[in-house]
């Protein structure tokens, strides 16, 4: 991949970490202040509170922190990488285009460019 590749890739990864966290994260804001209490409850729109086990509430918790940590550092990695890639001013000889390129430069007798001139 190229480097412009694994800059967009890696701000695509921390923006979907960030996105996992807010989504996902609001619902584990409760479950910290609950854990204090032990006694911890699921809030329902349309049913009374329900009883459940803080330590599987606080273990869900650290599963998606786990994950958005993961995403933000693979994100980061993928930032570095793009950014202490190899750029243009490292392009090979052979793949270089422009004037005094490798490429075909027009410089023959018959070519197009000499017999546009006449």
């Amino acid at each position: 991949m190229s480097d412009t590749r694994f800059i967009i890739l890696g701000v695509g990864i921390i923006f979907a970490g960030i996105i996992v966290l807010s989504v996902f994260g609001a619902q584990f804001n409760e479950i910290t202040i609950q854990d204090e209490f032990r006694e911890c409850y699921e809030y329902h729109d349309n049913a009374p509170p329900t009883k459940i086990d803080c330590d599987i509430a606080f273990q869900s918790k650290l599963i998606i922190f786990g994950v958005v940590i993961l995403l933000i550092i693979f994100g980061i990695a993928s930032l570095v990488k793009g950014i202490k890639g190899k750029w243009d001013q490292h392009v090979k000889p052979e793949d270089m285009v422009g004037p005094s390129s490798s490429f075909d430069t027009h410089d023959d007798p018959d070519d197009s460019d000499h017999d546009d001139a006449k």
